[in-house]
């Protein structure tokens, strides 16, 4: 864990992958970033999952927890993920939208309805052979949305033993999911954090590393106007 940021109001944090968000067996992110920084409360603007590694937004108020919590409705909050498959997609960018059901043993299914829908967004591109990245804006934080989302295309996320092909999962050195970005405006200053990953042998390809100088700065490889 790193504290890449903090100022009265809020720290930006690393997670590493494969620690749970919360204890349970054993001390949780929440609890460890709050050794790290010295804080007996932090409120955590958004979650992780625990094959997630990346950039986490904590609070170090209720009154910043808030505005954050308004934040993120209002969809004020721009977040970029990276995430490598081992499928090629149905297609290569574009949205994935759809509401979201529960189905079997805690999994959720990509519904054709959008009554109340994930939206996500992601661009793509070939990797080693085999292998294929991604970089995705979920514009809505529902439950494993990302990961979903990727396995609706065809392409779900290398070392995903709940949604990708479990034998083949389990001989990965992780999940390939990435918070990667972070950008938004808090009290009038704008705020922007990158963090490539550092865990994971995918990630830590020369094709990979060729492919982050390309997506740097995430926010600009998407056009709103084309929403």
């Amino acid at each position: 864990m790193t504290v890449l940021f903090e100022n009265r109001d809020f720290a930006v944090v690393s997670k590493p992958a494969g620690m749970n968000f919360h204890s349970e067996s054993e001390a949780g992110f929440v609890v460890r970033a709050k050794a790290l920084l010295g804080y007996a409360e932090l409120y955590p603007a958004h979650r992780l999952d625990k094959m997630t590694s990346g950039l986490v937004l904590l609070a170090k108020t209720k009154d910043a927890a808030r505005r954050f919590g308004e934040m993120f409705e209002n969809r004020e909050i721009e977040k970029y993920y990276l995430a490598v498959s081992l499928r090629k997609p149905k297609k290569k960018q574009g949205w994935i939208k759809g509401d979201m059901a529960k189905a079997r043993r805690g999994d959720w299914k990509l519904l054709k309805t959008a009554q109340n829908p994930a939206v996500t967004r992601f661009i793509s591109a070939p990797l080693r052979e085999g292998e294929r990245a991604f970089l995705v804006k979920p514009y809505t934080g529902k439950t494993h949305q990302i990961r979903v989302a990727l396995k609706s295309l065809g392409s779900p996320i290398a070392g995903d033993e709940r949604y990708a092909d479990a034998a083949e999962a389990k001989k990965e050195d992780r999940g390939y999911l990435h918070a990667f970005a972070l950008r938004f405006v808090f009290n009038g200053e704008t705020f922007e954090f990158v963090l490539p990953p550092e865990e994971g042998e995918r990630f830590r390809s020369r094709e990979f590393g060729t492919l982050l100088k390309e997506w740097h700065a995430p926010w600009a490889l998407f056009d709103e106007k084309k929403r």
